[in-house]
């Protein structure tokens, strides 16, 4: 859990792992960041494969991932079962759930079906960091655009909420992105909210964005807001460098 009791989000609009040779993927600042988040000599930390579908690969590349670091790392996963049998105390005890992109839309079938969206919330609330990319960021949001309905990107209004605005993710790596979340928020079917490109998190101390952080010099983040004349203002925020970039 965070040192300071409070609660903190970072949501990554992509670029939490980068490839390595050895293992296949390695860290990123941006997952090392969130663990500086807990405070922790040795954090432990959860990941959640759900938005893949819980395959073998998929937690094997997580575990294979984490293991270059100081954490004490394991997975919840929900096919065919769930893996843990008290979801809640485990979740609890972790000091950051890390959640995979993939498809929101399932994700938040899934966890709303197995009561994980309200243990993912009291995680949340006492202190439990809280990070993902892509799926893994949007869901703790109100909505946003999303491919799990196929290549052509769609709404999504149902997130999870713990976090009051709109999000959008792989800003300035998706054509699709930019115009869709602009228009979504533009007519009022999403609200207001935040936007980041790839290599780029937004960290949320309890609902309020304190900062945007980044490995990329190119990377941004950006609010998006009505402007009262039926379209959008959109803000560049521009990102702290982390330490490793």
């Amino acid at each position: 859990m965070s040192t300071d009791g409070q609660p903190h989000i970072l949501a990554i609009g992509g670029g939490t792992f980068v490839p390595n040779d050895r293992y296949g993927l390695s860290p990123s600042p941006l997952l090392r960041y969130a663990l500086d988040l807990t405070g922790q000599d040795r954090p432990r930390v959860c990941f959640l494969p759900t938005a893949l579908g819980d395959g073998a690969e998929h937690v094997a590349r997580g575990y294979a991932a984490l293991s270059g670091l100081d954490v004490e790392a394991s997975h919840l996963a929900l096919f065919p079962m769930p893996n843990i049998a008290d979801m809640r105390s485990h979740l609890l005890a972790q000091d950051l759930i890390y959640v995979f992109g993939g498809s929101v839309a399932n994700l938040l079938a899934l966890w709303r079906l197995h009561g994980l969206d309200r243990i993912l919330r009291e995680a949340w609330e006492q202190g439990v960091v809280l990070t993902g990319q892509s799926a893994g960021a949007l869901c703790w949001h109100v909505g946003g655009n999303t491919d799990s309905f196929g290549p052509e990107l769609r709404p999504l209004t149902d997130g999870l909420g713990f976090l009051p605005y709109s999000c959008g993710v792989h800003y300035d790596s998706d054509p699709q992105r930019r115009p869709l979340l602009q228009r979504l928020v533009a007519e009022g079917t999403l609200p207001a909210g935040y936007a980041a490109d790839e290599g780029v998190g937004l960290h949320y101390v309890g609902t309020e964005l304190v900062q945007a952080v980044s490995y990329r010099a190119e990377g941004r983040a950006y609010h998006v807001q009505p402007n009262g004349a039926g379209d959008v203002k959109e803000t560049v925020i521009e990102p702290r460098m982390l330490a490793g970039a």
